[in-house]
């Protein structure tokens, strides 16, 4: 007759799964809670292509809500030095989803992808709006889906604005900045575009203009109306042709 404390462990104790049976299933729980799905696409390791995405609002000096869906300067930042730096990676494809943000945080991504030495493309998802303007011409090539939009406002400042004159010039200061680089960087004549910015009665409650798909190109905002795949495309053409430059540039040395 069995004691308790002598009975076979492998008829009592429960089958305990392993440990590669342990992390598959918390992956796919993960990628279920997050994404809802259980298989999610991955770009493969020997891609030559880096894509960023820029959703929600830019996030700069002060820090936003929990519940609001920001992308971080902090963050993108060090991504795009490491861009630079990476000699696997070849261009930079940037996904724009934004309802604008901090103008300093968004100029400062914007000025830093449009110094990359490496073939760079966005494309407006949705909406590319208020200082995604300038992330979204900040690349070599750009791309806005039919659908999307892109608002063009004066810049706004939130919380206690002292009434002086100092105040009204540093703002004046701070769009022409603006202005300055997406005239730079994009085919839209200042002229237009401050035109678009002041414009009245286009939207309800402010000013300046909702731009689509077909009309940013039009305007000269963005230089054509696709999607993804032609994005892509595109990138892939400027990541060729600057390779042979390259190549040209050693047989002349």
């Amino acid at each position: 007759m069995f004691e308790p404390n002598e009975m076979n462990s492998s008829e009592t104790a429960p089958q305990q799964p392993e440990k590669g049976e342990e992390n598959t299933k918390g992956g796919i729980l993960d990628k279920i809670q997050q994404l809802g799905q259980t298989n999610v696409a991955q770009m493969p390791q020997d891609s030559k292509i880096h894509c960023l995405t820029i959703v929600g609002q830019v996030e700069g000096h002060m820090q936003l809500p929990p519940q609001n869906k920001t992308t971080k300067y902090e963050h993108v930042i060090p991504q795009i030095v490491a861009i630079e730096q990476n000699p696997n990676i070849e261009g930079l494809l940037i996904i724009l989803n934004t309802v604008g943000g901090d103008v300093e945080a968004g100029l400062a991504i914007a000025e830093m992808i449009a110094s990359l030495s490496k073939p760079s493309v966005s494309i407006v998802l949705g909406g590319g709006h208020s200082i995604g303007v300038p992330i979204a011409v900040s690349t070599h090539y750009s791309f806005i889906a039919g659908t999307a939009t892109m608002t063009i406002h004066p810049i706004r400042l939130t919380g206690l604005v002292i009434g002086v004159p100092q105040t009204f010039e540093y703002l004046d200061k701070m769009q022409e900045r603006v202005v300055n680089f997406v005239t730079h960087h994009s085919n839209i004549t200042e002229e237009k575009f401050k035109e678009l910015m002041f414009s009245k009665g286009n939207l309800t409650r402010d000013i300046g203009t909702n731009v689509v798909g077909a009309d940013a190109v039009e305007y000269g905002l963005i230089d054509k109306v696709g999607g993804v795949g032609q994005a892509i495309k595109k990138l892939n053409e400027l990541i060729e042709q600057k390779g042979q430059h390259q190549q040209e540039n050693q047989l002349l040395q």
